[in-house]
């Protein structure tokens, strides 16, 4: 599994991040855990593989938000005593 990480300009406050979740959600259907915030500019997703960038740079420029980074790590699932 692949937890993307987004650097997004332009959130302002906690409808923006439902904004942004919301179209990811539409937009990536396979997207779990998708979590945005305002405050660190940051919104983070889990795949199994990798999104194309191009997709969600399309989704959040057409909803008025810029994607200012984009970055990947491997994602573990933690167990209960995890």
């Amino acid at each position: 599994m692949i937890k993307t990480t987004l650097k997004i300009d332009g959130m302002m406050c906690g409808m923006c991040e439902s904004h942004v979740n919301d179209e990811l959600r539409r937009r990536i259907p396979v997207a779990k855990k998708v979590k945005s915030s305002h405050r660190t500019g940051e919104c983070t997703f889990i795949t199994e593989e990798k999104v194309d960038e191009n997709i969600i740079k399309e989704a959040l420029s057409a909803i008025g938000y810029e994607v200012t980074a984009i970055s990947y790590e491997p994602y573990k699932k933690r167990g209960i005593f995890g």
